[in-house]
Protein backbone atom coordinates (compact mmCIF):
# COMPACT_ATOMS: atom_id res chain seq x y z
CA UNK A 1 0.00 0.00 0.00
CA UNK A 2 2.92 2.33 0.80
CA UNK A 3 4.43 1.67 -2.63
CA UNK A 4 1.06 2.32 -4.28
CA UNK A 5 0.83 5.72 -2.59
CA UNK A 6 4.39 6.50 -3.65
CA UNK A 7 3.63 5.66 -7.29
CA UNK A 8 0.41 7.71 -7.21
CA UNK A 9 2.15 10.70 -5.65
CA UNK A 10 5.06 10.50 -8.09
CA UNK A 11 2.70 10.26 -11.09
CA UNK A 12 0.59 13.21 -9.93
CA UNK A 13 3.57 15.47 -9.12
CA UNK A 14 5.41 14.57 -12.30
CA UNK A 15 2.40 15.30 -14.53
CA UNK A 16 1.27 18.49 -12.78
CA UNK A 17 4.74 19.99 -13.18
CA UNK A 18 5.03 19.40 -16.91
CA UNK A 19 4.87 22.47 -19.14
CA UNK A 20 2.48 20.77 -21.56
CA UNK A 21 -0.08 20.14 -18.78
CA UNK A 22 0.14 23.69 -17.46
CA UNK A 23 -0.05 25.32 -20.90
CA UNK A 24 -2.89 23.07 -22.07
CA UNK A 25 -4.88 23.75 -18.89
CA UNK A 26 -4.42 27.51 -19.22
CA UNK A 27 -5.38 27.49 -22.90
CA UNK A 28 -8.56 25.46 -22.26
CA UNK A 29 -9.45 27.69 -19.29
CA UNK A 30 -9.04 30.72 -21.54
CA UNK A 31 -11.23 29.14 -24.22
CA UNK A 32 -13.93 28.40 -21.62
CA UNK A 33 -13.83 32.03 -20.46
CA UNK A 34 -14.11 33.33 -24.02
CA UNK A 35 -17.01 31.00 -24.87
CA UNK A 36 -18.94 32.05 -21.74
CA UNK A 37 -18.40 35.72 -22.58
CA UNK A 38 -19.15 35.21 -26.28
CA UNK A 39 -22.68 36.72 -26.10
CA UNK A 40 -21.23 39.82 -24.43
CA UNK A 41 -18.39 40.05 -26.98
CA UNK A 42 -20.88 39.74 -29.86
CA UNK A 43 -23.14 42.38 -28.32
CA UNK A 44 -20.22 44.84 -28.13
CA UNK A 45 -19.72 44.60 -31.89
CA UNK A 46 -23.37 44.15 -32.78
CA UNK A 47 -25.19 47.11 -34.25
CA UNK A 48 -28.59 47.50 -32.60
CA UNK A 49 -29.84 49.80 -35.36
CA UNK A 50 -32.71 48.27 -37.36
CA UNK A 51 -32.08 47.05 -40.87
CA UNK A 52 -33.12 49.50 -43.56
CA UNK A 53 -35.23 47.83 -46.23
CA UNK A 54 -36.61 49.51 -49.32
CA UNK A 55 -39.89 48.52 -50.98
CA UNK A 56 -40.57 48.78 -54.68
CA UNK A 57 -44.14 50.13 -54.75
CA UNK A 58 -46.16 48.38 -57.41
CA UNK A 59 -49.35 50.21 -56.51
CA UNK A 60 -50.39 47.89 -53.66
CA UNK A 61 -50.32 50.56 -50.97
CA UNK A 62 -52.37 48.44 -48.52
CA UNK A 63 -49.58 45.91 -48.13
CA UNK A 64 -46.90 48.58 -47.70
CA UNK A 65 -49.06 50.49 -45.21
CA UNK A 66 -49.66 47.25 -43.32
CA UNK A 67 -45.93 46.57 -43.13
CA UNK A 68 -45.29 50.10 -41.87
CA UNK A 69 -47.97 49.69 -39.20
CA UNK A 70 -46.60 46.28 -38.14
CA UNK A 71 -43.05 47.52 -37.54
CA UNK A 72 -44.27 50.78 -35.99
CA UNK A 73 -46.05 48.83 -33.23
CA UNK A 74 -42.79 47.16 -32.16
CA UNK A 75 -40.80 48.81 -29.37
CA UNK A 76 -37.45 47.93 -31.00
CA UNK A 77 -38.15 46.90 -34.58
CA UNK A 78 -35.51 44.86 -36.38
CA UNK A 79 -36.55 46.37 -39.73
CA UNK A 80 -37.63 49.80 -40.88
CA UNK A 81 -39.05 50.47 -44.33
CA UNK A 82 -37.15 53.18 -46.17
CA UNK A 83 -38.52 55.24 -49.05
CA UNK A 84 -35.79 55.71 -51.62
CA UNK A 85 -35.87 59.32 -52.73
CA UNK A 86 -36.77 59.91 -56.37
CA UNK A 87 -36.81 56.16 -57.05
CA UNK A 88 -38.45 55.36 -60.38
CA UNK A 89 -37.40 51.79 -61.08
CA UNK A 90 -35.27 48.95 -59.69
CA UNK A 91 -32.02 50.56 -60.85
CA UNK A 92 -32.55 53.37 -58.32
CA UNK A 93 -32.90 50.80 -55.54
CA UNK A 94 -29.66 49.12 -56.67
CA UNK A 95 -27.91 52.48 -56.44
CA UNK A 96 -29.28 52.97 -52.91
CA UNK A 97 -28.08 49.46 -52.05
CA UNK A 98 -24.60 50.19 -53.42
CA UNK A 99 -24.37 53.48 -51.49
CA UNK A 100 -25.41 51.81 -48.22
CA UNK A 101 -28.67 53.73 -47.84
CA UNK A 102 -30.54 50.41 -47.61
CA UNK A 103 -29.45 46.82 -46.82
CA UNK A 104 -31.91 45.26 -49.23
CA UNK A 105 -35.21 45.86 -50.95
CA UNK A 106 -38.51 44.05 -51.27
CA UNK A 107 -40.06 43.62 -54.68
CA UNK A 108 -43.85 43.20 -54.75
CA UNK A 109 -45.40 41.30 -57.66
CA UNK A 110 -49.15 41.63 -58.17
CA UNK A 111 -51.15 38.39 -58.62
CA UNK A 112 -54.54 39.72 -59.68
CA UNK A 113 -57.07 39.21 -56.91
CA UNK A 114 -54.70 36.94 -54.96
CA UNK A 115 -52.23 38.16 -52.38
CA UNK A 116 -49.00 39.45 -54.01
CA UNK A 117 -45.75 37.49 -54.10
CA UNK A 118 -42.52 38.99 -52.80
CA UNK A 119 -38.81 38.86 -53.62
CA UNK A 120 -36.16 40.13 -51.22
CA UNK A 121 -32.94 41.24 -52.88
CA UNK A 122 -29.70 42.16 -51.13
CA UNK A 123 -26.00 42.29 -51.89
CA UNK A 124 -23.73 39.49 -50.68
CA UNK A 125 -25.08 36.65 -48.55
CA UNK A 126 -28.81 36.64 -47.88
CA UNK A 127 -29.72 37.68 -44.34
CA UNK A 128 -31.96 34.82 -43.23
CA UNK A 129 -33.10 36.77 -40.17
CA UNK A 130 -34.33 39.68 -42.26
CA UNK A 131 -36.20 37.39 -44.63
CA UNK A 132 -37.84 35.57 -41.72
CA UNK A 133 -38.88 38.84 -40.07
CA UNK A 134 -40.40 40.08 -43.34
CA UNK A 135 -42.27 36.79 -43.82
CA UNK A 136 -43.74 37.05 -40.32
CA UNK A 137 -44.79 40.66 -40.91
CA UNK A 138 -46.38 39.88 -44.29
CA UNK A 139 -48.29 36.95 -42.80
CA UNK A 140 -49.80 39.31 -40.22
CA UNK A 141 -50.59 41.88 -42.92
CA UNK A 142 -52.25 39.21 -45.05
CA UNK A 143 -54.40 38.03 -42.15
CA UNK A 144 -55.39 41.63 -41.37
CA UNK A 145 -56.46 42.27 -44.95
CA UNK A 146 -58.49 39.06 -45.08
CA UNK A 147 -60.23 39.76 -41.77
CA UNK A 148 -60.83 43.51 -42.16
CA UNK A 149 -64.21 42.97 -43.82
CA UNK A 150 -65.25 40.05 -41.60
CA UNK A 151 -66.78 42.29 -38.95
CA UNK A 152 -64.53 41.05 -36.13
CA UNK A 153 -63.86 43.15 -33.07
CA UNK A 154 -60.36 44.10 -31.96
CA UNK A 155 -60.64 41.61 -29.09
CA UNK A 156 -61.49 38.81 -31.50
CA UNK A 157 -58.57 39.74 -33.74
CA UNK A 158 -56.26 39.78 -30.72
CA UNK A 159 -57.50 36.32 -29.78
CA UNK A 160 -56.78 35.05 -33.28
CA UNK A 161 -53.23 36.42 -33.22
CA UNK A 162 -52.44 35.19 -29.71
CA UNK A 163 -49.79 32.43 -29.95
CA UNK A 164 -50.50 28.93 -28.69
CA UNK A 165 -48.17 27.82 -25.90
CA UNK A 166 -47.55 24.15 -25.03
CA UNK A 167 -45.95 23.36 -21.69
CA UNK A 168 -43.93 20.13 -21.99
CA UNK A 169 -43.98 17.82 -18.94
CA UNK A 170 -42.12 14.50 -18.94
CA UNK A 171 -43.97 11.75 -17.06
CA UNK A 172 -43.64 8.01 -16.62
CA UNK A 173 -46.46 5.65 -17.52
CA UNK A 174 -45.16 3.13 -14.96
CA UNK A 175 -44.69 5.35 -11.93
CA UNK A 176 -41.18 6.69 -12.56
CA UNK A 177 -37.90 6.11 -10.78
CA UNK A 178 -36.67 9.65 -10.17
CA UNK A 179 -37.86 13.21 -10.75
CA UNK A 180 -39.92 11.86 -13.65
CA UNK A 181 -42.25 10.28 -11.08
CA UNK A 182 -43.90 13.62 -10.38
CA UNK A 183 -43.31 15.00 -13.88
CA UNK A 184 -40.38 17.00 -15.25
CA UNK A 185 -40.95 20.60 -16.22
CA UNK A 186 -39.41 22.10 -19.36
CA UNK A 187 -36.67 23.73 -17.24
CA UNK A 188 -35.87 20.42 -15.52
CA UNK A 189 -35.79 18.65 -18.89
CA UNK A 190 -33.39 21.27 -20.27
CA UNK A 191 -31.09 21.12 -17.22
CA UNK A 192 -31.06 17.30 -17.28
CA UNK A 193 -30.09 17.36 -20.97
CA UNK A 194 -27.33 19.85 -20.10
CA UNK A 195 -25.97 17.59 -17.34
CA UNK A 196 -26.02 14.60 -19.70
CA UNK A 197 -24.28 16.55 -22.46
CA UNK A 198 -21.54 17.82 -20.14
CA UNK A 199 -21.04 14.36 -18.59
CA UNK A 200 -20.69 12.71 -21.99
CA UNK A 201 -18.12 15.26 -23.14
CA UNK A 202 -16.13 15.11 -19.87
CA UNK A 203 -16.15 11.31 -19.93
CA UNK A 204 -14.89 11.20 -23.50
CA UNK A 205 -12.20 13.79 -22.77
CA UNK A 206 -11.20 11.94 -19.59
CA UNK A 207 -10.96 8.58 -21.30
CA UNK A 208 -9.07 9.82 -24.34
CA UNK A 209 -6.82 12.26 -22.48
CA UNK A 210 -5.92 10.19 -19.43
CA UNK A 211 -5.95 6.90 -21.32
CA UNK A 212 -3.50 8.17 -23.90
CA UNK A 213 -1.28 9.60 -21.15
CA UNK A 214 -1.26 6.31 -19.24
CA UNK A 215 -0.36 4.31 -22.34
CA UNK A 216 2.27 6.80 -23.53
CA UNK A 217 3.99 7.01 -20.13
CA UNK A 218 4.26 3.23 -19.88
CA UNK A 219 5.55 2.98 -23.44
CA UNK A 220 8.08 5.79 -22.85
CA UNK A 221 9.39 4.03 -19.74
CA UNK A 222 9.77 0.81 -21.71
CA UNK A 223 11.53 2.44 -24.65
CA UNK A 224 13.99 4.23 -22.33
CA UNK A 225 14.62 1.02 -20.33
CA UNK A 226 13.52 2.84 -17.15
CA UNK A 227 10.95 0.08 -16.69
CA UNK A 228 13.72 -2.43 -15.96
CA UNK A 229 14.81 -0.31 -12.99
CA UNK A 230 11.27 0.38 -11.76
CA UNK A 231 10.23 -3.26 -11.91
CA UNK A 232 12.97 -4.24 -9.43
CA UNK A 233 11.79 -1.75 -6.79
CA UNK A 234 8.01 -1.66 -7.28
CA UNK A 235 5.67 -4.50 -8.16
CA UNK A 236 4.37 -4.24 -11.75
CA UNK A 237 0.73 -4.30 -10.66
CA UNK A 238 1.40 -1.53 -8.15
CA UNK A 239 2.91 0.47 -10.99
CA UNK A 240 -0.09 -0.06 -13.24
CA UNK A 241 -2.79 0.81 -10.71
CA UNK A 242 -0.64 3.63 -9.30
CA UNK A 243 -0.43 5.22 -12.74
CA UNK A 244 -4.16 4.73 -13.38
CA UNK A 245 -5.17 6.31 -10.07
CA UNK A 246 -2.53 9.05 -10.40
CA UNK A 247 -3.72 10.01 -13.87
CA UNK A 248 -7.29 9.96 -12.61
CA UNK A 249 -6.37 12.47 -9.89
CA UNK A 250 -4.62 14.64 -12.49
CA UNK A 251 -7.66 14.49 -14.76
CA UNK A 252 -10.07 15.33 -11.93
CA UNK A 253 -7.83 18.22 -10.89
CA UNK A 254 -7.97 19.60 -14.41
CA UNK A 255 -11.75 19.17 -14.61
CA UNK A 256 -12.23 20.91 -11.25
CA UNK A 257 -10.06 23.76 -12.53
CA UNK A 258 -12.26 24.13 -15.60
CA UNK A 259 -15.44 23.98 -13.49
CA UNK A 260 -14.05 26.66 -11.17
CA UNK A 261 -13.21 28.88 -14.16
CA UNK A 262 -16.70 28.35 -15.56
CA UNK A 263 -18.43 29.10 -12.25
CA UNK A 264 -16.38 32.27 -11.69
CA UNK A 265 -17.24 33.52 -15.17
CA UNK A 266 -20.92 32.61 -14.79
CA UNK A 267 -21.15 34.50 -11.51
CA UNK A 268 -20.09 37.79 -13.11
CA UNK A 269 -23.01 40.27 -13.04
CA UNK A 270 -23.58 40.51 -16.81
CA UNK A 271 -23.64 36.71 -17.17
CA UNK A 272 -26.06 36.30 -14.25
CA UNK A 273 -28.43 38.76 -15.93
CA UNK A 274 -28.30 36.73 -19.15
CA UNK A 275 -29.16 33.55 -17.26
CA UNK A 276 -32.14 35.30 -15.70
CA UNK A 277 -33.34 36.33 -19.16
CA UNK A 278 -32.92 32.74 -20.40
CA UNK A 279 -34.90 31.45 -17.38
CA UNK A 280 -32.18 28.94 -16.42
CA UNK A 281 -32.26 27.67 -12.83
CA UNK A 282 -29.50 25.40 -11.58
CA UNK A 283 -31.79 24.37 -8.73
CA UNK A 284 -33.75 22.36 -11.32
CA UNK A 285 -30.86 19.90 -11.67
CA UNK A 286 -31.83 16.53 -10.23
CA UNK A 287 -29.21 15.54 -7.58
CA UNK A 288 -29.87 11.85 -8.29
CA UNK A 289 -28.82 12.44 -11.90
CA UNK A 290 -25.59 14.08 -10.70
CA UNK A 291 -24.84 11.04 -8.51
CA UNK A 292 -25.42 8.68 -11.43
CA UNK A 293 -23.26 10.89 -13.66
CA UNK A 294 -20.37 10.62 -11.19
CA UNK A 295 -20.83 6.84 -10.84
CA UNK A 296 -20.82 6.17 -14.59
CA UNK A 297 -17.95 8.60 -15.12
CA UNK A 298 -15.80 6.72 -12.59
CA UNK A 299 -16.75 3.28 -13.88
CA UNK A 300 -16.20 4.26 -17.52
CA UNK A 301 -12.85 5.87 -16.76
CA UNK A 302 -11.39 2.95 -14.81
CA UNK A 303 -12.59 0.35 -17.33
CA UNK A 304 -10.91 2.09 -20.25
CA UNK A 305 -7.85 3.09 -18.17
CA UNK A 306 -6.99 -0.54 -17.38
CA UNK A 307 -7.21 -1.41 -21.08
CA UNK A 308 -5.05 1.54 -22.12
CA UNK A 309 -2.43 0.49 -19.54
CA UNK A 310 -2.43 -3.06 -20.89
CA UNK A 311 -2.03 -1.88 -24.48
CA UNK A 312 0.74 0.55 -23.50
CA UNK A 313 2.68 -2.25 -21.84
CA UNK A 314 2.75 -4.22 -25.10
CA UNK A 315 4.29 -1.41 -27.17
CA UNK A 316 8.06 -0.85 -27.07
CA UNK A 317 8.19 2.30 -29.23
CA UNK A 318 6.10 5.43 -28.83
CA UNK A 319 5.81 5.60 -32.63
CA UNK A 320 3.67 2.43 -32.57
CA UNK A 321 1.39 3.55 -29.76
CA UNK A 322 -1.17 5.36 -31.91
CA UNK A 323 -1.89 2.27 -33.98
CA UNK A 324 -1.99 0.05 -30.89
CA UNK A 325 -4.62 2.11 -29.03
CA UNK A 326 -6.75 2.73 -32.13
CA UNK A 327 -9.30 -0.03 -31.31
CA UNK A 328 -9.89 1.48 -27.85
CA UNK A 329 -10.16 4.92 -29.40
CA UNK A 330 -12.83 3.71 -31.82
CA UNK A 331 -14.76 1.99 -29.03
CA UNK A 332 -14.83 5.15 -26.91
CA UNK A 333 -15.65 7.26 -29.96
CA UNK A 334 -18.49 4.87 -30.80
CA UNK A 335 -20.01 5.27 -27.34
CA UNK A 336 -19.64 9.05 -27.58
CA UNK A 337 -21.41 9.26 -30.94
CA UNK A 338 -24.16 6.87 -29.87
CA UNK A 339 -24.93 9.15 -26.93
CA UNK A 340 -24.61 12.45 -28.80
CA UNK A 341 -26.84 11.38 -31.70
CA UNK A 342 -29.26 9.69 -29.31
CA UNK A 343 -30.02 12.79 -27.22
CA UNK A 344 -33.44 13.14 -28.85
CA UNK A 345 -34.25 9.40 -28.93
CA UNK A 346 -33.04 7.89 -25.66
CA UNK A 347 -35.52 4.99 -25.88
CA UNK A 348 -34.35 3.85 -29.31
CA UNK A 349 -33.44 0.12 -29.42
CA UNK A 350 -29.81 0.93 -30.23
CA UNK A 351 -29.47 3.18 -27.15
CA UNK A 352 -31.18 0.63 -24.90
CA UNK A 353 -28.91 -2.17 -26.15
CA UNK A 354 -25.79 0.01 -25.85
CA UNK A 355 -26.62 0.81 -22.21
CA UNK A 356 -25.80 -2.81 -21.31
CA UNK A 357 -22.61 -3.12 -23.38
CA UNK A 358 -19.71 -2.16 -21.06
CA UNK A 359 -17.76 -0.24 -23.72
CA UNK A 360 -20.79 1.95 -24.45
CA UNK A 361 -22.90 1.85 -21.26
CA UNK A 362 -21.12 4.74 -19.45
CA UNK A 363 -22.32 6.98 -22.28
CA UNK A 364 -25.67 5.38 -23.15
CA UNK A 365 -27.05 4.71 -19.67
CA UNK A 366 -26.39 8.21 -18.33
CA UNK A 367 -28.17 9.46 -21.46
CA UNK A 368 -31.20 7.29 -20.68
CA UNK A 369 -31.22 8.30 -17.01
CA UNK A 370 -31.11 11.99 -17.88
CA UNK A 371 -33.52 12.15 -20.80
CA UNK A 372 -35.72 9.05 -20.42
CA UNK A 373 -36.86 6.95 -17.46
CA UNK A 374 -35.13 3.54 -17.31
CA UNK A 375 -36.26 1.10 -14.63
CA UNK A 376 -34.12 0.77 -11.51
CA UNK A 377 -33.26 -2.83 -12.42
CA UNK A 378 -31.90 -1.64 -15.76
CA UNK A 379 -29.64 0.91 -14.06
CA UNK A 380 -28.51 -1.67 -11.49
CA UNK A 381 -27.85 -4.24 -14.21
CA UNK A 382 -25.81 -1.76 -16.24
CA UNK A 383 -23.72 -0.85 -13.18
CA UNK A 384 -23.25 -4.54 -12.28
CA UNK A 385 -22.08 -5.34 -15.82
CA UNK A 386 -19.66 -2.42 -15.71
CA UNK A 387 -18.26 -3.45 -12.31
CA UNK A 388 -17.88 -7.05 -13.47
CA UNK A 389 -16.20 -5.86 -16.68
CA UNK A 390 -13.77 -3.71 -14.70
CA UNK A 391 -12.89 -6.75 -12.54
CA UNK A 392 -12.37 -8.98 -15.59
CA UNK A 393 -10.51 -6.40 -17.65
CA UNK A 394 -8.49 -5.37 -14.60
CA UNK A 395 -7.42 -8.96 -13.97
CA UNK A 396 -6.65 -9.50 -17.66
CA UNK A 397 -4.86 -6.16 -18.00
CA UNK A 398 -2.79 -6.90 -14.88
CA UNK A 399 -1.58 -10.21 -16.35
CA UNK A 400 -0.85 -8.56 -19.71
CA UNK A 401 0.89 -5.63 -18.02
CA UNK A 402 3.24 -7.62 -15.80
CA UNK A 403 4.15 -9.77 -18.80
CA UNK A 404 4.27 -7.06 -21.48
CA UNK A 405 6.38 -4.47 -19.64
CA UNK A 406 9.48 -6.67 -20.00
CA UNK A 407 8.82 -7.82 -23.58
CA UNK A 408 10.79 -5.71 -26.06
CA UNK A 409 11.09 -5.58 -29.82
CA UNK A 410 8.03 -6.11 -31.98
CA UNK A 411 4.60 -6.35 -30.49
CA UNK A 412 4.07 -9.91 -29.26
CA UNK A 413 1.49 -12.09 -30.97
CA UNK A 414 -1.49 -13.39 -29.03
CA UNK A 415 0.12 -16.85 -28.94
CA UNK A 416 3.38 -15.48 -27.50
CA UNK A 417 1.49 -13.36 -25.00
CA UNK A 418 -0.63 -16.25 -23.75
CA UNK A 419 2.48 -18.41 -23.39
CA UNK A 420 4.32 -15.72 -21.44
CA UNK A 421 1.31 -15.12 -19.18
CA UNK A 422 1.06 -18.84 -18.35
CA UNK A 423 4.78 -18.99 -17.64
CA UNK A 424 4.67 -15.95 -15.34
CA UNK A 425 4.80 -16.76 -11.62
CA UNK A 426 3.17 -14.35 -9.24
Amino acid sequence: MHNLGTVIGFTVRNKLRTKSFVITSLVIALIISVVIHLPLIISLFDNDDPRKVGVIDSGNSEVIAGLDAYFAKQEKPDIVLVKVKDAKDESDFKKALASGDIEGYLEVEEQGNAFPTFTYKSEGSINVGAVGELETALQVVKTDLVLQNAGLTDEQKTLIYAPIEITPVQISAEGGTGSVKNGKTSSEIAMAAGVVYVTIILLFMGIMGSGQLIASEITAEKSSRVMEVLITSVNSLTQMFGKIIGMFIVGITQILLFIAVGVINFLLPHNIDQFKEMDIHFSDIDPVLVVYAIVFYLLGYFMYATLFAAVGSLVSRTEDLGQAVMPLTFLSLGGFYIAIFGLSSANAPLIVAASFIPFFSPYAMILRIGTADPALWEIALSIAILVASIAVFGWLSARIYRTGVLMYGKRPSMKELRKAMRAYKS
